[in-house]
């Protein structure tokens, strides 16, 4: 039997090994070296159209919006949320001259929306300012009027969410659900990796998009903040985001950090080892909170495989299993300081991947080995 074993160093542990030292500040130099200052930021939309704009973000007006939407076609309807709703557009020649042809996805704010200018200007301010790979790229805006739109890529492969809770898709595989784990953790971390940090706060399956090949990306910033600055560990803000996600310290006091957003990833991990929502009403009293039921069999070996999605049967060695409910439940930590950072998530998750990978590997080459004894008989 294979046996693999990882683990991460704790931030209030003082002892480290060499190499595991050098692991960590490769995976943090890659992501603060992407990572840069938070400028200004504007207060309000007057604010907002004093500035000259991003370099990158093309501004539309609202009819060329319309016709990239073919009026804003019901059909066309790809999302919905508290927002309001989010269609499937092509920007080309007919919209605007000159532009390459671009599938996009265009985000209407609903005049009525609770959520109104503020969240609208806080995920124009930072995708405007943030550019990574596991970001979703924010193409443009409409700020016209009483108009206020985004225009993101547009991800071919919609939602985790609809691939791991809709019976319309196939269940992802385990190989797939790893990737998306640590390309949405890299994103995190390189958002936490600024000079200032900046806490995503709103970590869910159905925020994960994918493309085409399944590389996942963090959409939707209306809720991100800036994190705390020099000695504090936290800063007190009003408790918004989805429950069942949120982390106990941020519930119940207000305290919000980057420790938050690693709960919040932890949920998402439980998620997609298990293939269960975080709050499911239909299931028995016990089990409708995933993470009160999941967590204590996480590292529990023998329960932890009974429990895993039936979908991913045969998909996954004990050992990677293991790995991942650990890693999880350090995420789901009661106490927010003895979590993980995102940067040591990542690394661990790589391990995970790498590690999975060299199993399978030897397993395929077992396999074939077999084969061969068999085929000489």
């Amino acid at each position: 039997m294979l046996l693999l074993f990882f683990s991460y160093i704790p931030a209030n542990k003082s002892r480290k090994s060499t190499s595991s030292s050098k692991r960590m500040s490769k995976v943090e130099s890659e992501i603060s070296s992407q990572s840069g200052t938070i400028p200004f930021m504007p207060k309000d939309i007057e604010d907002f159209r004093l500035m000259s704009g991003y370099g990158h973000i093309q501004i539309f007006t609202y009819n060329e919006l319309s016709t990239a939407t073919k009026g804003f076609r019901p059909d066309l309807v790809i999302g919905e949320g508290g927002f309001g709703f989010v269609y499937k557009g092509v920007i080309d020649e007919l919209v605007r001259p000159g532009f390459p042809e671009t599938h996009v996805a265009v985000k209407e704010l609903n005049c009525d929306s609770l959520q109104g200018d503020k969240e609208w200007l806080t995920e124009v301010n930072f995708l405007g300012q943030f550019k990574h790979k596991n970001l979703v790229k924010l193409v443009g805006y409409c700020c016209e009027n009483e108009h206020r739109l985004l225009v993101y890529e547009y991800m071919a492969s919609g939602s985790l969410d609809k691939h791991l809770f809709s019976r319309m898709y196939p269940a992802p595989q385990w190989s797939t659900r790893m990737k998306i784990a640590l390309d949405a953790a890299r994103g995190i971390a390189f958002l936490h990796a600024a000079e200032r940090p900046l806490i995503y706060r709103d970590l869910k399956t159905s925020n994960i998009l994918l493309d085409e090949e399944f590389n996942a990306k963090i959409s939707d910033f209306g809720l991100a903040k800036e994190g705390p600055t020099g000695e504090k560990s936290h800063v007190s803000t009003r408790v918004m985001g989805t429950y069942g996600y949120a982390a106990p310290e941020y519930l119940n006091a207000g305290h919000l950090s980057t420790r938050s957003d690693v709960y919040g990833f932890g949920v998402l991990l439980i998620e997609i080892l298990i293939g269960r929502r975080a709050l499911d009403k239909a299931r028995p009293e016990r089990e409708q909170n995933l993470v009160d039921w999941g967590r204590p069999l996480l590292i529990r070996p023998s329960r932890l495989v009974k429990v895993i999605d039936p979908r991913l049967e045969a998909q996954f060695s004990t050992t990677c299993a293991e790995m991942v409910g650990k890693l999880t439940y350090d995420c789901l930590n009661q106490n927010p300081k003895a979590r993980p950072t995102m940067a040591q998530v990542v690394q661990t998750l790589q391990t995970i991947v790498n590690s999975c990978k060299d199993i399978e590997i030897l397993r395929l080459e077992a396999s074939n080995a077999d084969v061969s004894i068999s085929s000489k008989r």
